[in-house]
């Protein structure tokens, strides 16, 4: 097919992909790809040092691209969810590659929307930073606001050059009986640094993400921060497994679970096999558990070096009337004290936020306090 301009969007899909990072207009985005269920809408590049391609596509130009990196991070046969994906005649996705050396000055956005009830969407990104490279990309996952079922499974295989950056950040946002069940794992090189930054909107029924990222290189660095809210009805696991293989290499594991109603998984293994430096932290807030909702954390540490230093933490409580009473006796109402403390809850830690993680926390916070969960 042709791939059509984003201005052929119905504005209401253009206001649900701007509410997950996803600008149908303006200029500050290096290269857009979107896909709508199974088909490819737009793909656009305004950066030189940006290679942006429909993943079909670049397996069919670029004999390298199957032979080094098509499923090779990830087996083919791991599970029902990547044999479903393999599967697939031609495979949907996206192939994103910063050049060598290439500083994208703006950010690149990836819309992937779920629009047909009861659909399964099936995609396969790779991702592939050359040395010395710098990318922040911004990923929407969606579901229409009239959209309630469906299913999503995704693998995406992400590799890391020397020296090189990538900052991900993924915003989910699905309707309340749609089932998420992404696969990722990441390579970083000498020097690579890796950051995750990732925000569950409206509560799914079920979401599923256990990224592995082998941190294979002399200085490489990982640091994933999560942010999730559970309601009534969903299940959500939040994990995560780090592989510290290089030396001197660090990670740090930050995960933020606010629970109003559904079952939240928190947890993460580190596996130490080199000398290296690595934290898991695991904070949960029970505003209401209602009849089934819970929050459970276990994060782990697995060490094979004697000079790997591992630590964790996790917490798991409930809003301090104390605190809500010290906001009010300053001026602010109940319900605006409660937010705030919500929101400071979920930011803490992360730093560098940009303008639609930070609006999306703050819709999160309003979300939680009203008992709507996301």
């Amino acid at each position: 097919m042709a791939e059509r301009s984003l201005t052929f969007l119905d504005q209401a899909e253009s206001d649900d992909l701007a509410g997950v990072g996803v600008l149908v207009e303006g200029n500050q985005r290096s290269g857009t790809y979107l896909l709508r269920d199974d088909e490819t809408f737009a793909v656009q590049v305004r950066d030189d040092g940006l290679e942006l391609l429909p993943i079909a596509q670049a397996l069919r130009r670029y004999p390298q691209v199957r032979e080094r990196y098509y499923w090779g991070l990830i087996d083919a046969d791991q599970d029902e969810v990547t044999a479903s994906c393999a599967a697939e005649p031609t495979p949907q996705g996206y192939f994103v590659r910063v050049h060598e050396g290439a500083k994208v000055q703006f950010p690149c956005q990836s819309g992937l929307l779920l629009a047909r009830d009861d659909g399964v969407q099936k995609v396969h990104n790779i991702i592939v930073l050359e040395p010395h490279s710098e990318l922040h990309l911004i990923t929407g996952c969606l579901t229409p606001t009239h959209t309630r079922t469906g299913r999503h499974l995704a693998v995406s295989e992400v590799w890391i050059g020397a020296e090189a950056s990538l900052t991900n950040t993924m915003i989910h946002s699905w309707g309340p009986d749609v089932e998420v069940e992404p696969r990722a794992a990441i390579a970083v090189d000498d020097g690579g640094a890796y950051v995750s930054n990732y925000v569950s909107l409206h509560t799914a029924k079920r979401i599923s993400t256990n990224p592995r990222t082998y941190l294979n290189g002399r200085d490489a660095t990982a640091r994933y921060y999560s942010i999730v809210v559970g309601g009534d009805g969903a299940m959500i696991r939040s994990g995560g497994e780090v592989h510290l293989n290089g030396e001197n290499s660090r990670a740090e594991l930050v995960h933020r679970a606010v629970c109003t109603g559904g079952a939240i998984y928190q947890g993460g293994l580190l596996y130490g096999n080199a000398p290296c430096r690595a934290h898991i932290d695991c904070s949960g807030l029970l505003l209401d558990a209602g009849a089934e909702g819970f929050i459970e954390s276990q994060p782990g540490l697995h060490a094979r070096h004697p000079d790997a230093q591992m630590s964790h933490e996790a917490s798991i409580g409930k809003i301090a009337s104390e605190q809500v009473e010290y906001l009010q006796a300053r001026g602010l109402d109940e319900q605006e004290a409660i937010s705030l403390i919500i929101r400071g809850f979920l930011s803490t830690d992360i730093a560098g936020l940009g303008p639609e993680l930070d609006a999306r926390i703050g819709e999160l916070a309003a979300w939680a306090m009203t008992g709507e969960g996301g």
